[in-house]
C-alpha cells in the first residue's frame, strides 16, 4: 500500500512549534508540522535503518511509542480538518464492520501486546467523492465516503478495511522506512508529508515532488509499500476476513470492481487504485480464494445499501446535488436498491428543508419501512436506519415532538437496554429542539437526554459531539457548571488543548461558593484542568525535541 496522496488531512499548523523551526508562512505550515513531528522523534528512531525482512520487528526502524505519538499528532489535527466526518449513523454501521475485525486480530494473535498496548485501531471517515481507504501510524485507518458509495456489499467494504488492519498488525508502515543515511530527520518528514501533505486539494505534483525529494529510491517514489506488503495484507486479511464472519469472495469481488475500474481508466477518482496496484498475481490469488469452501455466506443486503445511499448524498450536499436525489425514485425490481432510493430521497429532502419535498418523502419512507420489516430475513440495523432517518426527517419538519417519540420507540440491535451512539445524539438535538418549542413538556426528557449523555462520555471520554451535545443539553437543562465542563472536554477531544482550557478556566470562575453536586463537578473541573495544562506542558516539550 502507498499512503494515499489524496487522503485529506488538516495542514493547520498549532500556534508556535518551538524549538524546531521558526513560524513557517502560511503556505509552508504542513512542511513545518511534519518536520516538527521529526524533530520530536527522539535520536534512535533517526538513526540508520534498513527495511526489515517480512515477519521481523520493526522496531528497529520506527518504535511502537513513537509511532502512537506521530499518529496521534496528524489526529489532532486531522479531527479539525473540514473533510474529517463524523456522521453518527454512518460511523456506526463503519465500526460495526470494523470491531469484528479487530476482536478477529487479537484472537489470531495479529496483535501482539506493544501494539495492543499502545495503538488505537480506531476508524474514522473523510467527506471524500474518491474511491480510498488508508493506513495511518499508530493504528487509524480512515476511509472515504467514495468507497463505501462504490462497495455493493459489507463484505466488499470489510475486505478493504481488513487488508488496511493487516497493513497495521504487520506494522508495514515502520517497516517501510527507508534504510541507510536518507533516513534522517528531513527524510522521516518527507514521510509524513506525504501522510499529511496532499490534503485540502493540493496538487498532486507539488505533493510527489515533496516526497520524491526526500527519499526518492528509498520510499518508491509516493511511499509505495512493496509487493510483498501487499501480498502480505492480502493474505492476513484475507484471513482476518473468514475469521470475523463475513464472507471472503467480497475480497475476490472489491479485487474485480477495482479491476474494471483499472480498465476503464479512473481519471484520479480511484486512488486506490494507485496506492495498491493490481498485480496479475494478487488479482488471481483473489479469485481462486473464492473457490476454497467453508465461507460464510454473504451478508443480506438491505442495511449496507442504505449506508451506501447514505454516503452517496454526504458526498455532495449542495442544493444542485440533494435535488437528483430528492426524488427517490430507481428503475431496479431489487428491494435493496428501491429502500436505497427512498431512502436517498427522505435524506435529501431533509437537509434541503424544503417542506413539501419532505411531505412527499415521509409516506415513501414509511413504506421503505413496512417492506424492511417484512424482508426475509428482517435486518434490524437497516430497521434502526430507517427510523433513525424518519427522526431525521421529523426534526426537518420541526415536530421535534414526534421525533423525541420514535427515537424512544427504537428497537436496540447491539446491547438491550443500551442506547446506541446515532440515537443518543439524535435525541439529544431533538429534545433541545423541543425545549425551544415546549419547555415544559420537553422538561423531564432533556434532562434524562443529558443524564444518558454524562454515561455516555464516561465510557467514550474522547467523543468530541457526545460532549458537544452534552454542553448544549446540560445549557439547557440549567447545569452551567456542568455544560462548561463539557464544552472544555468537546475541544479536548479534538486536540484543542488551549481552547479547553480556558473553558474549564472560565468554569472556575463560575465555581465558587458552590455545594451539593455542583461542588463536585467543580472539584473535577480543577482536577481536569491541572491534567490538561501538564499534557500541553509536556506537547510543547516533545516539540522542542525533548528539551
Amino acid at each position: 500500500m502507498k499512503l494515499p496522496v489524496t487522503a485529506r488531512m488538516n495542514p493547520y499548523l498549532p500556534e508556535g512549534l518551538p524549538g524546531c523551526l521558526p513560524r513557517p508562512a502560511r503556505g509552508q505550515r504542513v512542511l513545518a508540522a511534519v518536520l516538527a513531528l521529526a524533530c520530536a522523534l527522539p535520536a534512535p528512531a533517526l538513526a540508520q535503518v534498513r527495511l526489515p525482512a517480512l515477519g521481523e520487528s520493526a522496531n528497529a526502524d520506527l518504535s511502537v511509542s513513537d509511532e502512537k505519538r506521530i499518529g496521534e499528532s496528524i489526529m489532532r489535527e486531522g479531527r479539525r480538518d473540514p473533510t474529517y466526518l463524523d456522521d453518527p449513523v454512518l460511523l456506526d454501521y463503519l465500526q460495526s464492520l470494523w470491531a469484528p475485525l479487530v476482536l478477529a486480530a487479537r484472537q489470531r494473535g495479529d496483535i501482539d501486546a506493544d501494539t495492543a498496548a499502545y495503538f488505537a485501531y480506531e476508524s474514522f471517515l473523510l467527506s471524500e467523492r474518491s474511491v480510498n481507504a488508508f493506513a495511518l501510524p499508530g493504528g487509524f485507518v480512515g476511509v472515504h465516503l467514495g468507497l463505501i458509495g462504490v462497495t455493493t456489499s459489507r463484505d466488499q467494504l470489510a475486505s478493504v478495511l481488513a487488508h488496511e488492519l493487516a497493513h497495521l498488525t504487520q506494522r508495514h508502515i515502520a517497516r517501510s522506512i527507508a534504510p541507510g543515511a536518507r533516513s534522517s530527520m528531513v527524510g522521516l518528514a518527507a514521510i509524513l508529508l506525504g501522510i499529511l501533505a496532499a490534503s485540502r486539494g493540493a496538487s498532486a505534483d507539488v505533493v510527489n515532488a515533496s516526497i520524491a525529494g526526500g527519499q526518492a529510491a528509498a520510499i518508491q517514489g509516493q511511499l509505495n509499500f512493496s509487493r510483498d506488503m501487499e501480498r502480505e495484507a492480502d493474505r492476513i486479511g484475507y484471513g482476518l476476513l473468514g475469521s470475523a464472519g463475513y464472507a471472503t469472495a467480497g475480497m475476490g469481488e472489491m479485487f474485480e470492481r477495482m479491476e474494471v475500474a483499472n480498465r476503464l481508466n479512473d481519471a484520479g477518482n480511484f486512488p486506490y487504485l494507485r496506492s495498491h496496484p493490481l498485480t496479475i498475481d494478487r488479482i488471481a490469488e483473489a479469485r481462486s480464494r473464492t473457490l476454497v469452501p467453508g465461507s460464510a455466506p454473504p451478508s443480506p443486503p438491505l442495511a449496507h445499501a442504505l449506508m451506501q445511499a447514505r454516503a452517496r448524498v454526504l458526498m455532495d450536499t449542495s442544493a444542485q446535488g440533494l435535488q437528483r436525489l430528492v426524488r427517490g425514485e430507481t428503475s431496479s425490481p431489487a428491494l435493496a436498491e428501491r429502500l436505497a432510493a427512498s431512502y436517498a430521497g427522505a435524506m435529501a429532502a431533509a437537509l434541503l428543508k424544503d417542506s413539501a419535498r419532505m411531505a412527499s418523502a415521509a409516506p415513501a419512507l414509511e413504506e421503505a419501512l413496512r417492506l424492511a420489516r417484512s424482508a426475509s430475513p428482517r435486518e434490524p440495523m437497516a430497521e434502526r436506519s430507517l427510523l433513525l432517518l424518519k427522526a431525521e426527517l421529523l426534526l426537518a419538519r420541526g415536530d421535534a415532538g414526534a421525533a423525541v417519540q420514535t427515537l424512544a420507540d427504537l428497537p436496540t440491535v447491539d446491547k438491550p437496554g443500551v442506547t446506541p451512539r446515532p440515537a443518543l445524539l439524535l435525541r439529544g438535538r431533538a429534545a433541545l429542539q423541543w425545549g425551544r418549542d415546549n419547555p415544559s413538556a420537553a422538561a423531564a426528557d432533556l434532562r434524562r437526554v443529558t443524564e444518558d449523555l454524562q454515561t455516555w462520555v464516561a465510557d467514550q471520554p474522547t467523543d468530541g459531539a457526545a460532549w458537544e451535545q452534552l454542553a448544549a443539553t446540560a445549557d439547557a437543562a440549567g447545569l452551567k457548571l456542568r455544560a462548561l465542563r463539557a464544552s472544555a472536554e468537546a475541544r479536548a477531544a479534538v486536540g484543542d488543548l488551549t481552547g479547553a482550557i480556558d473553558r474549564l478556566r472560565a468554569a472556575q470562575g463560575q465555581s465558587r461558593n458552590v455545594a451539593g453536586q455542583e461542588f463536585i463537578e467543580a472539584s473535577v473541573i480543577d482536577a481536569r484542568l491541572r491534567q490538561l495544562v501538564a499534557e500541553r506542558r509536556q506537547l510543547v516539550i516533545e516539540a522542542r525535541g525533548g528539551k
